[in-house]
């Protein structure tokens, strides 16, 4: 349930197509269903504007299908993260509509009518190792209406890779950038434009990167003012809140 659909049912009974008991009944589930095992949030889009999302790791493949079908019922947009292969196959076989982006590590379904995107947000990575991390976000900013501008294997090793992208970049009311090794970027693209960058710290590097948190600590003390930080290889969380900013650049 969001706020258009939520109108639509609010017309369609002052019209009286729809009987106020059908309302209610529709209206049922609403601030959130129990399931004993997980309480899905079908009030959120009302409240925050976006949809709740599944956080398929470290669930069962047959609690994420449950979820998702259950979301899917509503009429929203569905989003997974952190699905693996067989946790998609469970959600495929009850949701035959959705999608397995393997890449990103997301399944998705869309059921919201075709609309002009909301916002412009420009995604980066700075190897081709972080993609999955990159994928993520832009999978999840697609689904959540905004255009999406991909921008890989841009770092800096290279600067004259990322300099050449200069025209596309300035363009985005946000922009994400992921990186792992020594998490220069970000620092970087802050120079270069003048709205909001939020960096993706990735696990990718040699022993001394950490997993991450070299890339994190180097992205935390950024020089670049417009700079902000998720947490390591969080582009869902990334492009949450880039969806957020853009879409409020586009009123």
């Amino acid at each position: 349930m969001n706020k258009s659909s939520l109108l639509e049912l609010l017309a369609e009974v002052q019209l009286g197509s729809v009987s106020p008991e059908q309302a209610s009944a529709r209206l049922a589930t609403l601030p959130f269903e129990d399931l004993d095992y997980a309480k899905i949030d079908h009030h959120r889009s009302l409240r925050n504007g976006l949809p709740e999302v599944i956080y398929a790791a470290g669930k069962s493949a047959e609690h994420t299908a449950e979820i998702f079908s259950r979301m899917a019922a509503t009429g929203i947009d569905v989003l997974a993260t952190r699905a693996d292969e067989a946790t998609a196959a469970a959600v495929l076989a009850i949701t035959p509509a959705a999608r397995y982006h393997q890449q990103a590590r997301a399944i998705t379904l869309r059921q919201s009518p075709a609309a002009e995107p909301l916002g412009h947000i420009a995604i980066l990575c700075a190897g081709t190792s972080d993609l999955y991390a990159a994928e993520e976000a832009a999978v999840t900013a697609e689904l959540f209406g905004t255009k999406v501008t991909r921008l890989y294997d841009v770092g800096v090793a290279g600067l004259h890779r990322l300099m050449a992208q200069r025209d596309s970049l300035v363009t985005a009311d946000a922009v994400i950038v992921c990186a792992g090794m020594e998490g220069a970027l970000p620092s970087v693209v802050g120079g270069l434009v003048g709205v909001p960058v939020i960096a993706v710290p990735t696990s990718v590097g040699y022993g001394a990167s950490f997993a991450g948190a070299a890339a994190l600590l180097g992205m935390l003390n950024s020089c670049s003012p417009n700079v902000c930080v998720v947490n390591i290889d969080n582009g869902f969380g990334a492009a949450y809140t880039a969806t957020l900013i853009a879409r409020a650049a586009s009123r």
